[in-house]
């Protein structure tokens, strides 16, 4: 044993190393006359800048998976066939995949195939079942519908990326999607809202003639190919009924070519499976349809469709506005009965520039610029200039200006997509935000150019901005800031600005300068949204939504649905998406605003914020007065236009409206009570007589209401003696003026089976070079993912969470789960100078509808794709 041998320095640092590390060495002493003696040595090396981050990822539980993806680490199980078949909750969305044999990335499905994904679900008449293919450029999947015992009810059979069928009646259901050719992700979504698609067409409910089809083929190709009329029609295996060459032509299939009545010829054999047609006409039907598909990938048809049976119908406009649950919540409706807008209010957007071809933005824009000076920030290679076209900060991209714009001003009555607040107003889009952000000196610009100031560009606009949204955030105070925001208020503009993501009371900026309006966020029940900061510069509430829940059951997460863009793919695709965050409660305020002025030009900030002190323009919700988390209350369209009809001396006649929202409920397994609102949504007066249900499972009592019975009330629902399944009910509001109905579904035992998007891999990215430094697989329980990062070196970082169905390597493509810390569609850098927890934040699946088919053209794009990384697969 040594006696008496030190080591100079036995507690030294050393870098790289994990915290507490036991190093073990082997020390020799030797004296002067040779003797030596050796012995074991422990030294702990403490290290420098290394920590521990950990946190939670959360699926809500209106969520599902495939049960079969093609990612190999993925817990599997088949759905291949009804007997398989994977039980679902209703409402739900749901990610899955499938493949034709041989087709679609190496993983576990390529070689055999996953044609076939069967789902068991109890379903109401008059629910919708969507799906949205998404690699439906390129490849194709269609969606049936049987009854429990495997008989056919309905199908879609788009070439597009929106698949649709209306529940006939109450019942339980097998939901198939099936793949027609090559392979791609879906998502899968069940609820009460139907949101039609672009330009469907091959759907069984539709009424048509079966065998017939309307055709026309590229005659001068064919005249060159030595193909006539009839040799063309022998070629689609039809024969003519009408028309003729160069013009369109009823064709007739051959009854010899006639489908058997199971799907053995689509794929995989479904006869042994006991799918089968109850009746002919609808075999007939989908032998048509699946004939025109085949058409229709034929170089000489020009276009193939079925020959409709035609009779007069009332068209709907904006055919997403049915999911738009945050503009009745406001009043908006009552507000349209007095303005839509007026073309000479301008509400300047700086944010990320907008897609100036998004095709329900169309006729909306002034003339805007591009003030981001950096060009390692703006994507588009130069510096400030008059091109505010959003080239977007990805892929996968935010497009963020452009969701925001269109919930202000998204062109409406247009049966087209979304609508907007203030329909008639216009957007002058100023992008200061790209890749990484943009600065603050940036927006400074816009926001001297948007009210009229000199700035940087050398030039100010014909007609000044009369309202400023600001759906940014970041840094501290600045005095600089300050002094432009003061400005651009002196000169007549109303600031409108988001609270911020934090969670927090923190100040965020630049909300709470002086002169601007801060907004924070509520859900659909009109409580402060998870997400939302709040505290003593909190001015006002609007809607932002809660993409981890679907209280409404339309089967889409409550998120805010407006106007946005795509390129995952590597081009521009026009969707409307739901985001969910204080940016989108923003511009529901500025829009809201743009209404006022609309009516009343001469309102200045000054007399706005009056009236949003005086309550004139919001209903007072939370604890009465100003308070911290909603300000002077949940902004009202209705009541802030009519207030700005007063005040211009032109009061609007009254027209009392009985109004309730959420339209309608969803009592999923977990849930028991939610809260509705009934109120007027006009001017006048209205009283509640009554608001009750038939079904003695529900229950109404009131919360908060006032002497004519309006406020808020609370739904309970009891499930005590009721067997498993999906129930509806109804609760009725009778008023002095009307009556509403309030649907209600409610699920009972172990048919809500959700919360849950599959395997996850959670991305630590460096946020500096885009690089990922660290990857977990965390696993779930009850949809919660629980994970810790050890070992991380002080930074800058991102955090990413996504999953891979379609296995190529790249996690939150379309169809698959994704989440950002804070939020997918602004995750923020943080740095790490020490450990830290609460990095909680949720995943699902971003839903965004289809645009219809734009005039412009999409944009082609390459770029490094920082939240669709390469790596590694590692198994749990």
């Amino acid at each position: 044993m040594l006696s008496n041998a030190t080591i100079a320095s036995p507690n030294f640092t050393a870098p790289g190393l994990a915290s507490d590390t036991e190093l073990v060495f082997r020390l020799t002493v030797t004296d002067d006359g040779g003797a030596s003696a050796s012995d074991t040595v422990s030294i702990t090396v403490k290290a420098q800048g290394i920590f521990n981050l950990s946190g939670i990822v959360s699926a809500p539980a209106v969520v599902a998976v495939d049960s079969d993806t093609n990612d190999p680490f993925a817990p599997h199980s088949s759905n291949d066939t009804p007997a398989l078949a994977q039980t679902i909750a209703n409402p739900i969305t749901l990610g899955g995949y499938v493949n034709m044999p041989g087709t679609g990335e190496p993983g576990r499905s390529q070689t055999s195939g996953d044609i076939d994904d069967y789902y068991r679900v109890n379903l109401l008449a008059g629910q919708t079942i969507t799906m949205l293919v998404s690699d439906f450029q390129t490849n194709d999947a269609d969606l049936n519908l049987f009854d429990s015992n495997g008989q056919f009810v309905a199908a879609s059979l788009e070439t597009g990326q929106v698949e649709s069928i209306v529940v006939p009646a109450n019942g339980e259901y097998l939901v198939n999607p099936r793949a027609f050719s090559g392979a791609s992700n879906y998502v899968l979504v069940i609820g009460n809202t139907g949101v039609a698609g672009s330009g469907g067409s091959l759907r069984t409910a539709y009424e048509f003639v079966p065998g017939q089809v309307i055709v026309r083929y590229d005659s001068s190709l064919a005249r060159r190919r030595g193909l006539v009329a009839e040799t063309m029609a022998s070629r689609l295996e039809t024969r003519i009924r009408a028309g003729g060459p160069d013009r369109q032509m009823l064709l007739e299939l051959n009854r010899s070519n006639k489908l058997p009545a199971t799907f053995s010829q689509a794929g995989a054999s479904a006869g042994a499976q006991g799918v089968s047609f109850r009746t002919d006409r609808d075999r007939a039907k989908w032998e048509t349809l699946m004939a025109i598909k085949a058409m229709r990938k034929d170089p000489l048809v020009v276009y193939a469709e079925p020959n409709y049976i035609v009779k007069p119908t009332a068209v709907p406009n904006d055919t997403a506005f049915a999911a738009q649950w945050h503009y009745p919540l406001i009043n908006l409706p009552g507000a349209w009965d007095l303005t839509t807008g007026d073309p000479g209010v301008i509400v300047a957007v700086i944010d990320t520039g907008v897609l100036l071809n998004h095709p329900d933005l169309q006729g909306q824009f002034v003339a805007g610029y591009d003030f981001i000076s950096q060009t390692s920030m703006s994507g588009d290679g130069d510096g400030i200039d008059p091109n505010p076209d959003d080239p977007g900060d990805g892929p996968p991209s935010s497009f963020h200006g452009t969701h925001v714009s269109g919930t202000i001003a998204a062109a409406s009555n247009n049966a087209v997509g979304v609508a907007g607040i203030a329909w008639h107003a216009k957007i002058m889009p100023l992008r200061v935000l790209g890749a990484g952000g943009g600065t603050a000196y940036d927006v400074g610009q816009a926001v001297r150019y948007a009210a009229g100031l000199a700035n940087d560009s050398g030039t100010v606009p014909p007609q000044p901005a009369d309202i400023i949204n600001l759906s940014l955030g970041g840094g501290p105070f600045s005095q600089a800031s300050q002094d432009t925001y003061t400005a651009a208020r002196q000169a007549g503009v109303v600031i409108v600005a988001a609270a911020g993501n934090d969670a927090s009371s923190q100040l965020s900026y630049p909300a709470s300068y002086d002169g601007v309006i801060s907004v924070s966020a509520v859900d659909t029940e009109r409580r402060l949204a998870p997400y939302s900061s709040f505290g003593t510069a909190i001015d006002v509430a609007a809607p932002g939504g809660n993409v981890r829940v679907d209280l409404n059951a339309d089967g889409f997460p409550d998120g805010v649905l407006s106007t946005g863009g795509d390129d995952s793919s590597g081009s521009i695709v026009f969707t409307y998406p739901f985001f969910n965050g204080t940016s989108m409660a923003s511009p529901h305020v500025a829009g809201v605003i743009a209404l006022m002025k609309s009516v009343n030009s001469n309102l200045t900030p000054a007399i706005i914020d009056q009236q949003l002190a005086l309550g004139n323009l919001t209903d007072d919700i939370g604890v009465a007065g100003r308070d911290n988390s909603f300000g002077y209350g949940l902004i009202n369209a209705q009541k802030a236009v009519t207030t700005a009809l007063n005040l211009g001396g032109s009061p609007p006649p009254d027209n009392p409206i009985l109004g309730v929202t959420p339209a309608s409920l969803n009592f999923d397994a977990a849930t028991t009570s939610i809260e509705v609102t009934a109120q007027n949504v006009s001017t006048g007066t209205l009283q509640i007589t009554s608001i009750a249900s038939a079904d003695p499972w529900i229950t109404v009592t009131a919360v908060n209401v006032d002497a004519n019975n309006l406020g808020t009330y609370l739904v309970t629902v009891d499930r005590t003696g009721l067997a498993d399944g999906l129930y509806s009910g109804r609760i009725t509001v009778q008023s002095s003026t009307g009556t509403v109905d309030v649907s209600v579904i409610m699920s009972v035992g172990n048919v809500s089976i959700g919360g849950n998007v599959g395997f996850v891999y959670l991305l630590l990215i460096d946020a500096v070079t885009g690089d990922v430094v660290d990857q977990l697989n965390p696993a779930a329980t009850n949809g919660i993912y629980t994970f810790n990062f050890s070992n991380v070196a002080a930074g800058s970082y991102e955090l990413v969470a996504g999953t891979d169905a379609d296995n190529d390597l790249s996690i939150c493509d379309a169809g698959e789960a994704c989440g950002s810390y804070l939020t997918i569609d602004q995750p923020i850098q943080f740095d790490v100078t020490g450990d830290q927890s609460g990095l909680n934040f949720p995943i699902g699946y971003i839903v965004a509808l289809p645009a219809p088919a734009s005039t412009g053209t999409a944009t082609s794009r390459d770029g490094y794709r920082i939240r669709k990384q390469k790596f590694k697969s590692v198994s749990p």
